[in-house]
């Protein structure tokens, strides 16, 4: 096989759809990164056809300097969450070419950094409901946002899976259905007796029979246009939510993932287990869940208040 890194990252970002049946969001963010570094090679270290030989520990090393160097989204240096990012990208593509027999830097070497950050955003009882109460009946979209805005509360649907929907997909009588999420992983997930209402409500006040759950009502297209052009877009849901919040006057910058950390949250305080929680949410590892550790260390606190008797 080539040692030529740009057609190696070609063939990765390949196999990331072929085989590992990645999201077109994980591939567009994995080919960012690795173009990234491919751009520095040329422009920084002027590489002008770099091989995988030339990813060195050194330069890896130089190009994570020039990341925390980097400007990120509000100005200030990029955050290492995000640096974090180019590296879990790069370790995936050394961890490919090692299992393709591609001579290589070995991928432990090449350490995450931390995160220093551990804060977890959800709303409260309180705030959820402020939240929910925001669309207006009356309002052009009202019906559609609140609608929206109680599936994913109820659900923990990423925003993705939320506008991938469906009509003859979700069941409203069982108040269940099955998603596919993250590198194909299907689970099932559960619809409140609220959230059921409000969605029965909003198709019930359509006149259209387009397939999406979920559909825009302006722009210059029009129903005529057909189903998955009138389909609303994640990039919708996100500035819908956003509007919402700002209107609700929340402490918390909320987001649609929010409201999926706020039913995770929501679940763990009236007594769900760690477990069933990874399997709503579709975690694949447990670890991945285990950042919610912080509601259930607050309710062991609890119990250990209610019943020791050193607290009597």
């Amino acid at each position: 096989m080539t040692s030529d890194l740009v057609a190696l990252t070609v063939n990765f970002l390949e196999y990331l759809e072929v085989e590992r049946n990645c999201s077109r969001l994980t591939i567009r963010n994995y080919a960012h990164y690795l173009n990234t570094l491919i751009q520095y090679l040329h422009e920084e270290l002027k590489m002008v056809s770099p091989k995988i030989e030339d990813l060195t520990f050194e330069v890896i090393r130089k190009f994570r300097v020039h990341l925390s160097r980097s400007p990120g989204t509000a100005g200030a240096d990029m955050k290492s969450v995000t640096q974090g990012y180019y590296v879990i990208a790069l370790r995936s593509f050394l961890k490919w070419c090692v299992k393709n027999d591609i001579k290589c830097l070995a991928p432990e070497k090449i350490e995450v950094p931390k995160n220093n950050d551990h804060s977890l955003k959800f709303l409260d009882d309180e705030q959820m409901t402020r939240l929910l109460n925001q669309p207006l009946p009356s309002s052009k979209n009202g019906l559609r946002d609140r609608a929206i805005l109680e599936l994913l509360f109820s659900t923990g649907l990423r925003v993705s899976e939320l506008v991938g929907l469906s009509r003859d997909q979700v069941n409203l009588s069982t108040r269940e259905f099955g998603v596919i999420g993250k590198g194909g992983k299907s689970r099932v997930v559960f619809v409140s007796k609220s959230a059921a209402l409000h969605v029965e409500r909003y198709l019930k006040s359509r006149m259209d029979k387009m397939k999406p759950l979920f559909i825009r009502t302006g722009g210059k297209s029009s129903i005529t246009d057909g189903d998955e052009k009138m389909r609303l877009s994640a990039r919708s849901v996100q500035r819908l939510v956003k509007h919402y919040v700002r209107a609700a006057k929340l402490p918390v910058a909320a987001t649609p993932h929010t409201l999926r950390h706020s039913m995770a949250t929501d679940l763990l305080r009236a007594g769900a287990d760690l477990r069933s929680v990874q399997e709503l949410l579709g975690h694949k590892n447990i670890a991945t869940t285990q950042v919610y550790t912080h509601v259930t260390d607050a309710r062991l606190r609890e119990v250990h208040e209610k019943f020791h008797k050193g607290n009597k």
